[in-house]
């Protein structure tokens, strides 16, 4: 209680002392409005008794033992003076002096804390830990916006449709290998089958599923003989593999020279009668 008392008396000693000052004429009293000065070297003395201001009263507001109504009042003033200071710094700007705004550095803008969604107003020191204001530093910060059409379409290219997924060189031989596993799987689990089923697979003519006849046998050996000395390497022509009994030229005439001889009986056999 004694020391915000003893702060409250030299709070108002000062302003006592400023006022008369005032009334004597020793200090110049501070336009209200910047517009109204005119005299640039006059600015500039006003803009800098602005910042000593700013920074004694930011100096005070680190003492969290103020009071939290002093502390407000504080940190209120201190806003009200960057505003101020802006103006002034305008006024500079428009009577041909240097841009402060632009080129300057922010000496309080790294110690004063903005809420999100409130824009312009800081929180200084000690009032940013007041009841009401740490809560409002502890909510979460807005998503960020969500992206158009237009804007999503951009990245799209033949690579987002996997167009070029074979160009990179790993992608072909590992299908390969992976279709060798399953076709050997599926080799594996046939075999596993016709055991099953008590038929023996020679390996030797996995090949030939369907059997053929023996006149039907010669002739695909002698096809595969003549095709072996034709094209060595078969090059001129894909492997084709029959899995239907094909019947040669013998097999053709001996079918035709049977129903010859059924169409006689009948014919010849049915007058007799």
């Amino acid at each position: 209680l004694s020391t915000n008392w003893l702060n409250f008396a030299r709070t108002t000693l000062a302003r006592w002392r400023a006022a008369k000052e005032v009334e004597s004429g020793e200090k110049e009293r501070r336009p209200y409005l910047a517009s109204e000065c005119h005299d640039l070297p006059r600015c500039e003395k006003f803009r800098l008794e602005i910042i000593r201001e700013i920074s004694k009263k930011v100096a005070q507001i680190q003492n969290a033992g103020l009071g939290e109504f002093r502390i407000r009042d504080l940190n209120d003033e201190i806003n009200k003076l960057l505003r101020e200071k802006r103006h002034w710094e305008n006024q500079i700007s428009s009577l041909g002096g240097p841009h402060y705004r632009r080129y300057g550095p922010k000496m309080f803008d790294a110690e004063g804390r903005e809420v999100p969604g409130n824009r312009g107003y800081k929180y200084f020191g000690a009032a940013k830990d007041l009841p009401g204001v740490r809560e409002l530093f502890e909510q979460d910060p807005p998503p960020p916006p969500r992206k158009s059409r237009a804007e999503l379409m951009k990245d799209i290219d033949a690579e987002y449709y996997g167009y070029r997924d074979d160009e990179d060189g790993v992608l072909i031989p590992l299908e390969e290998r992976i279709e060798r596993a399953a076709i050997l799987k599926a080799v594996q689990e046939w075999r596993d089958k016709m055991a099953r089923d008590g038929r023996i697979i020679d390996d030797e003519e996995e090949d030939e599923i369907y059997p053929l006849s023996g006149p039907a046998r010669e002739a695909a050996e002698d096809a595969k003989a003549r095709a072996a000395v034709e094209d060595p390497h078969g090059l001129l022509a894909p492997k084709f593999t029959a899995h239907v009994p094909v019947p040669t030229q013998q097999d053709v005439q001996e079918a035709l020279l049977r129903k010859r001889k059924q169409e006689l009986l009948e014919k010849y056999g049915g007058g007799a009668n």
